[in-house]
């Protein structure tokens, strides 16, 4: 099996289509019923800014999906009705395609990752998604927290994008963070004296009921988003699968 790893992002300019994008958190689950090879799926709205933030961003919304191999992938990203929906209403729409380097926690009780033998030795391009729930006892101190861990994000070097997502507000969040390289992702992480207080409160104040980790290395990109769609995406969409 070469699981394959797909985020869509979606935005939405007019009032009219961020009610439908929003209403459909709820009804998107009726397209997503028995897609062939498909193995986990999350709908998630976002926040405003990077990082976390409670919030909301009523303008973007996200969609990540777990797949037996990129055939399925590939084959649902081209053609479902849900992808044509959201293609039709939104005002920019891209799909990363990944493979799991790395993985660690659970999310809703499952461990949908899992580190792929096909990766290319060659690309350097990282993606992380780290995601949480948030205890409720602890959910004022981590958000009064949460500002001062996210400052070295606005000038973290090899950063080309970063979106906060989640599947409800406040107490489920996640991240997802596209790297160029593995050497600036990891730089970030361990040399940012604010990412490593936010480690360490993590530990000590035990904050999340549940958490996951998990790194990617992303080898295809479809559509278009912002810059991306001319600075990255043309680029980088002809590393083989």
């Amino acid at each position: 099996m070469d699981q394959v790893t797909t985020i869509t992002f979606c935005k939405y300019k007019s009032l009219f289509h961020k009610i439908w994008a929003f209403f459909m958190m709820q009804f998107a689950h009726g397209y997503l019923k028995d897609i062939e090879g498909m193995t986990f799926y999350k709908l998630m709205g976002s926040g405003k800014g990077l990082g976390f933030n409670p919030l909301p961003d009523w303008s973007v919304y996200a969609l990540i999906q777990v797949w037996n191999n990129h055939e399925s992938a590939r084959r649902f990203i081209d053609s479902s009705e849900l992808m044509q929906k959201y293609s039709a209403r939104s005002t920019a729409c891209m799909t990363i395609f990944m493979r799991c380097i790395t993985t660690h926690g659970k999310w809703s009780g499952q461990s949908p990752f899992h580190p792929s033998d096909r990766t290319d030795p060659t690309n350097p391009m990282v993606a992380v998604i780290t995601r949480a729930t948030i205890k409720t006892s602890k959910l004022i101190r981590f958000w009064r927290y949460v500002p001062t861990a996210q400052k070295p994000v606005k000038k973290a070097e090899g950063l080309i994008y970063t979106k906060g997502i989640g599947e409800a507000p406040i107490k489920q969040m996640a991240t997802f963070s596209l790297w160029t390289t593995e050497v600036e992702m990891k730089k970030f992480a361990y040399q940012s004296s604010e990412h490593q207080q936010a480690i360490k409160m993590t530990r000590v104040l035990n904050w999340y009921k549940e958490e996951l980790f998990a790194r990617f290395q992303p080898y295809a990109f479809d559509g278009n988003w912002e810059k991306l769609s001319t600075d990255y995406l043309g680029i980088k969409n002809n590393i083989p699968v």
